[in-house]
């Protein structure tokens, strides 16, 4: 257990740190060739690992692909302008709106979609607003906060989503069906809390006629109006593959290449830098680190976990789905919420799927709303902090703590109120 706790926590420091630009899946590489050699996991657990992962790793690298040609082409732009707009100079109404904007775009391009994206738009609109910096820190703290508590509601909304639906093998339709209510509970409790937690910051006016008009950020009419339609076909891919029990990421990877593939015959985006430019850091990332967390699990850490949620049965359902919600969440902010991820789902089969399966979703809502406790809670998060920094905006550890922890907690007591519904 030493051995194994020593190494997992030199990988997740050196990940935060990224000392001399040391790449997050170098390290966790790293990592796993070291708890291999040193005796803490074995080839057959890399396998294993592997199986647990590929499939919501790959799906991740297509869903930030076909971010990326839409971010090209317009696509985003156009949407923050137009919520701007919709707004008619209210600061408190484009407030709710621009969370509302990032509430989609996590639902439908992962919660790391919107760090990479969303975020450097919204900053540039924020800016050409002439917003004070008490206004640009509440707007992007709030479209930080947003990006992980309304990540809960399909299946490709967040890397946990895709790995648990995997392990637990959960249909995307079933996912959906029973993560409706806690995400819509998630979304509007977030709205609810960021507003006044930032009342005294958001402006009462903004001038709205500063901005461009959104048809004029569209780069190519064409690829913007075939968009749409992609991504309707897209969703029903998802669903028919949910019939046929087909891999996720045969859909979001396939259908990333696949549009990239149009985008490029359009004219629209340079394909190969496209392809470079795609976080593949992550898929080493993720089967290194899940292969140094599986040391954990080896070394007795996941019974050490399913004791603890065990522990909760006697005292009823509320106290089950509550504990294991805040259980995750805490761990997650810890030790950050890939880690966390695995270990749950683990302890949580330990005991059963069967009988538990409320217990599997509180721990998906703990493992995406937690990390928001921590600047180091999650991947989305440390993405973030890098693309607001790369842009001159730098928030301290001790800023982001503060506000996580006002928010967080009273943001997931609700949420998980509505998985008990």
């Amino acid at each position: 257990m030493y051995l194994a706790t020593g190494l997992f926590l030199v990988t997740l420091v050196l990940i935060i740190w990224q000392p001399k630009g040391l790449q997050i899946g170098t390290t966790a590489v790293t990592g796993a060739v070291a708890a291999l050699l040193l005796g803490v996991v074995d080839f057959d657990d890399v396998i294993t690992v592997t199986k647990i992962v590929w499939d919501a790793t790959l799906a991740f690298i297509g869903i930030i692909i076909l971010s990326m040609v839409l971010d090209e082409i317009g696509f985003f732009e156009w949407a923050a302008i137009r919520m701007a707009k919709l707004s008619r100079g209210s600061g408190n109404r484009m407030f709710v709106y621009i969370l509302l904007l990032g509430a989609l775009v996590a639902a439908f391009f992962a919660n790391d979609g919107a760090a990479l994206i969303l975020t450097p738009i919204l900053l540039a609109k924020m800016k050409y607003l002439k917003m004070n910096p008490l206004a640009i820190f509440a707007f992007l703290m709030a479209g930080g906060f947003i990006g992980d508590s309304a990540s809960n509601p399909l299946v490709i909304s967040n890397l946990t989503n895709i790995v648990t639906a995997d392990y637990f093998h959960i249909g995307f339709m079933e996912y959906a069906g029973n993560m409706f209510l806690p995400n819509l509970f998630s979304i509007v409790a977030s709205i609810a809390v960021l507003r006044f937690y930032f009342r005294k910051d958001i402006p009462l006016k903004v001038d709205v006629d500063l901005l461009p008009e959104p048809a004029s950020v569209i780069r190519n009419q064409t690829m913007f109006k075939l968009s749409w339609l992609f991504l309707l076909l897209l969703m029903a891919g998802y669903l028919i593959g949910d019939l046929y029990h087909i891999p996720i990421s045969i859909f979001a990877l396939g259908g990333a290449l696949l549009f990239l593939f149009i985008a490029a015959r359009y004219k629209a985006v340079k394909p190969i830098m496209t392809i470079k430019a795609a976080p593949w850091q992550v898929v080493w990332f993720s089967i290194g680190l899940y292969i140094v967390v599986y040391g954990l699990k080896n070394a007795g850490l996941t019974e050490t976990v399913a004791g603890w949620i065990a522990a909760l049965e006697p005292h009823g359902e509320a106290a089950s789905v509550i504990g294991t919600g805040f259980l995750s969440a805490i761990m997650s902010a810890i030790m950050n919420n890939m880690p966390t991820i695995m270990i749950m789902d683990i302890a949580i089969d330990h005991l059963g799927y069967a009988g538990h399966e409320a217990l599997v979703y509180a721990n998906i809502l703990g493992s995406n709303l937690g990390p928001k406790m921590t600047p180091i809670g999650s991947l989305a998060t440390l993405l973030w902090l890098h693309v607001l920094e790369k842009k001159g905006v730098k928030i301290g550890w001790g800023e982001y703590t503060k506000v996580g922890l006002a928010i967080t907690p009273v943001v997931l007591l609700i949420a998980l109120s509505g998985l008990l519904l």
